[in-house]
């Protein structure tokens, strides 16, 4: 039992909320570079990252998105192919299933939409409108909206790497 021991990773020592930030502290060390860039840059850098610290590096730009804006919106900021796929693992990977089949829906919806996004478009919306698909879009909003947020409005997201963390810390701080 070794391998779990708080002196091999004394973070796991803190409480969740502890852990959550030290979590933070990590991902701003090991996983810089650009995650709205286009060029894939972002997706490169992280996929050197241990497993666990790699799904944290490309969920967090999601619970971002579903905090400020929506599923949907997500992919007209972080819409680039390596992060999409990244975030997708990264929803499995954390055990987050429920919102990993939503995240694949707004994905099947939004990506062949992007390209009709033209600067003359106040919003990703637009193009949803245009495309008859606006309902679709919000049904998927709701969904995701309600998969995000546990009791008290703490993100699942986040607690889902607290918990990936505690239980698989190699994963996560590495060897």
């Amino acid at each position: 039992m070794e391998k779990f021991s708080p002196r091999r990773w004394p973070a796991l020592e803190k409480d969740d909320a502890g852990l959550q930030e030290e979590l933070m502290d990590l991902l701003t060390a090991r996983a810089p570079g650009n995650p709205y860039g286009k060029d894939g840059s972002f997706a490169r850098t992280i996929a050197a990252l241990p497993r666990g610290l790699r799904a944290m590096a490309a969920t967090h730009w999601l619970d971002i998105s579903l905090t400020l804006d929506s599923m949907t919106w997500h992919f007209g900021n972080f819409g680039e192919p390596g992060l999409v796929a990244a975030t997708q693992a990264g929803l499995r990977e954390l055990g987050l299933h429920e919102l990993a089949a939503c995240f694949v829906e707004a994905k099947e919806l939004m990506i062949p939409l992007l390209p009709q996004w033209t600067a003359s478009d106040a919003s990703l919306d637009d193009i949803l409108d245009r495309a008859g698909l606006r309902d679709r879009g919000n049904a998927i909003d709701r969904k995701a909206w309600a998969l995000r947020e546990l009791d008290q409005g703490r993100s699942v997201i986040y607690e889902a790497w607290v918990r990936y963390a505690r239980q698989h810390p190699e994963q996560v701080f590495g060897p």
